[in-house]
């Protein structure tokens, strides 16, 4: 493995987002992340500036980068005109292809988060859509939304939409074509082989861990342990 400061380097977004941090704490004082999660940009920015392979490594394994909520709020206030959830972006990514996404709980997220938004992408072209959505997964939505889920398609159309219906219309159905250049679209950007990987990794932890792939995945989704807010 090459130097992990000089893989970042190739990313865009930490060029756009690295720009001789001063570490005035101004990202960490205006980031929303930061007020409920053991999260400080500021400290991420300052390992990475010891260009130290050894605790950026440990910073790709950590839970620390899959706080960020990707809002780029500290961009506006940074007077250097940094930008830390870019640099952030840039750590996941860089995470995800060396395999260490696995080593920490929410990085294990990255399977069914994967599964769901990509696979709603695929086969509906839409990143959230009713058929994916399983009330028992998300009990806290309410009676409400469980009444809504069962009555979906009488729901959708007194709302007016035109669910899984040709022609125009909120949640109508998108044209097989449309469907063929959004994986031709995955495919050439490394969209897919974005997938594979995560899979690829996502496996090999199962194993480790003594778990079919579908025991982890639902682990990964429905498990957060009480260790990743501020008191």
């Amino acid at each position: 493995m090459k130097n992990l400061f000089d893989e970042l380097c190739k990313d865009y977004r930490f060029k756009e987002g690295f720009h001789n941090c001063i570490n005035c704490g101004t990202c960490t004082a205006i980031c929303p992340a930061a007020e409920f999660y053991k999260y400080d940009p500021r400290r991420i920015v300052d390992t990475v500036q010891t260009r130290d392979d050894a605790q950026i490594e440990a910073l790709l394994k950590s839970e620390t980068i899959w706080y960020c909520g990707e809002c780029m709020s500290c961009v506006t206030r940074c007077p250097r005109k940094n930008g830390p959830g870019l640099v952030v972006m840039a750590l996941r990514d860089l995470s995800i292809r060396l395999g260490y996404f696995t080593e920490s709980e929410k990085g294990r997220q990255m399977l069914p988060l994967t599964h769901t938004m990509t696979g709603n992408i695929l086969k509906y072209g839409y990143c959230i859509h009713p058929k994916s959505f399983k009330w028992e997964d998300h009990m806290e939505s309410g009676p409400v939304w469980k009444w809504h889920m069962e009555h979906l398609e009488k729901s959708m159309e007194r709302q007016g939409a035109n669910y899984m219906g040709d022609g125009p219309g909120v949640l109508r159905k998108i044209p097989q074509e449309s469907l063929d250049d959004l994986k031709a679209i995955f495919d050439v950007t490394g969209g897919t082989e974005r997938i594979r990987l995560v899979e690829e990794y996502s496996q090999k932890k199962a194993d480790e861990m003594g778990m079919s792939i579908e025991e982890y995945e639902k682990n990964a989704f429905e498990h957060c342990s009480d260790t990743h807010f501020n008191e």
